[in-house]
This record gives C-alpha cells, sequence and structure tokens, in this order.
C-alpha cells in the first residue's frame, strides 16, 4: 500500500489506542493482579478481538451492520452489559497480596490463560471506540485499485503491533505500582475504584445506545 496512506493510519491508530479506554483500564488492573508478563493472554484477547472487528470490515460486513441498526444496537449494547459485569466482579473481588510481579499460587488457579484472554476478548470485541473506528473509518485506508489481502495484512500487523505495546505497557504501569499496593493495603480500593469505572463506562455506552435507538 502507499506510503502515505500506512502514515496516515498510523498515526490515527495509535492516538485511538493509546487513549485510555475499557482495554486500557483492564490491563492497568490485570498488571496490578499479575504483573505484566502474566496479562499477556488479556492483551492478546484484546488484540484478537480488533483483528476479528478488522476482518468483519474488511470483507464488507461493516457495511451490513452500519445498515442494520438493530443489530449493531444489540452489539453495543452486549457490550455495555459486559462492562457493568466487569465491574461487579471487581467490587465483589477481595484484597489480593501482591508481590513483585507475582501473586499467589492458588489465585494463579482461579484465573488461567483461557479465562483472562476471554475477558481481554470480550471488552475489546465491545470497545465502542473501536467499533466505530472498524465500521466507518477503516475501509477508507482500503484502495479499491490495490490488491486487498496485502492491504488488510499490513493493516493487520500494524495494528496488532501498536496494540499489544501499547497494552503491555498499560500492563506494565499496573505491575509497578502493584509492590506498593500491597505494602499499603490498598488493592481492594483499587478493585472498587476499578469496578467503578467499568460500572460508569458500561453505564454511558448502554444509555448512548439506547439514545442512538430513540433517535
Amino acid at each position: 500500500m502507499e506510503l502515505g496512506t500506512w502514515l496516515l493510519y498510523v498515526s490515527v491508530i495509535g492516538i485511538l489506542i493509546f487513549s485510555p479506554g475499557p482495554s486500557a483500564l483492564l490491563c492497568i488492573s490485570e498488571g496490578v493482579k499479575y504483573g505484566n508478563r502474566k496479562t499477556i493472554p488479556t492483551i492478546l484477547g484484546g488484540a484478537v478481538a480488533a483483528l476479528v472487528l478488522m476482518s468483519i470490515s474488511a470483507i464488507g460486513l461493516g457495511a451490513i451492520l452500519v445498515a442494520s441498526k438493530t443489530l449493531f444496537f444489540v452489539i453495543k449494547l452486549v457490550g455495555a452489559f459486559y462492562l457493568i459485569y466487569l465491574g461487579w466482579t471487581s467490587w465483589k473481588e477481595g484484597s489480593i497480596k501482591v508481590e513483585t510481579h507475582l501473586v499467589n499460587e492458588k489465585h494463579l488457579i482461579d484465573y488461567s490463560f483461557y479465562s483472562l484472554f476471554r475477558k481481554g476478548f470480550f471488552v475489546g470485541i465491545s470497545n465502542p471506540k473501536d467499533l466505530i473506528f472498524f465500521i466507518a473509518l477503516f475501509p477508507g485506508f482500503m484502495n479499491a485499485d490495490l490488491p486487498p489481502l496485502e492491504q488488510y495484512s499490513v493493516l493487520a500487523c500494524t495494528w496488532f503491533v501498536i496494540d499489544c505495546t501499547s497494552m503491555f505497557m498499560y500492563a506494565g504501569l499496573g505491575s509497578k505500582i502493584g509492590p506498593w499496593l500491597s505494602r499499603t493495603n490498598t488493592l481492594n480500593l483499587v478493585n472498587r475504584t476499578v469496578g467503578s469505572l467499568f460500572i460508569v463506562l458500561g453505564g454511558a455506552l448502554a444509555i448512548s445506545t439506547g439514545l442512538s435507538k430513540k433517535i
């Protein structure tokens, strides 16, 4: 694809991905509890979710979602309720003893690779920023006169690298403050704060979804 188009794409998605949102908030929370390396499944889940949305857009289903307001409404509503559920579960979690980049073995049993990946995937697949971008803006970076598969491969790889790098940085931020939280015994407060933010984000998404449906 053309270099100018690719650079514009990098600039747009760089701002989109690095701006704090549900996925970034989740990675910070998981980084606090598990360390940045243990948060890799969550990061991969979010990145794979973005690639799924990108693939749907690339094969033309984005236009179908735009045409079907009911389907788009359902997707956003499910995402809103999942964020609220995630907030509720964070509220229920007790204070977890955090060592430097490690958690106790009992807690690791409760949070497998699959469960962390699934959590990251569902937050990513319902991320309103990504939904809007892939449905409304992503097709604009594709050139109808150039081979679509090659263009998609470049755009997908670029997104994956920037997305994983950004979320790993957020998880690293969480892991750095983890030992401090352990010493001051304030992780329970962080869980409730994170849970509250997820509930607020989910509520805002649900309200905006309902208002757009009425309009």
